[in-house]
């Protein structure tokens, strides 16, 4: 689902599995959609990977210059 959603322009998904994962996808890469496997997780882990993806922002800084070369 992450591979298919990567390919329109301005769409940056994260397949998460943890919410270490969903953490550093928003910090490091500023994720924009957030993909998770429904027959892999249970419904708290999903909840707790959501809670941090929408409430961790992006630090920006050296990790900007990865966001624009993929958005060029």
């Amino acid at each position: 689902m992450s591979i298919a959603a990567n390919k329109v322009k301005g769409i940056r998904a994260a397949l998460c599995s943890d919410t270490f994962s969903a953490k550093m996808s928003r910090q490091h890469n500023d994720a924009n959609v957030l993909c998770l496997g429904q027959r892999v997780m249970g419904i708290c882990v999903v909840k707790d990977i959501i809670d941090v993806w929408l409430n961790t922002d992006f630090e920006g800084g050296r990790h900007l210059n990865r966001i624009e070369m993929i958005e060029n």
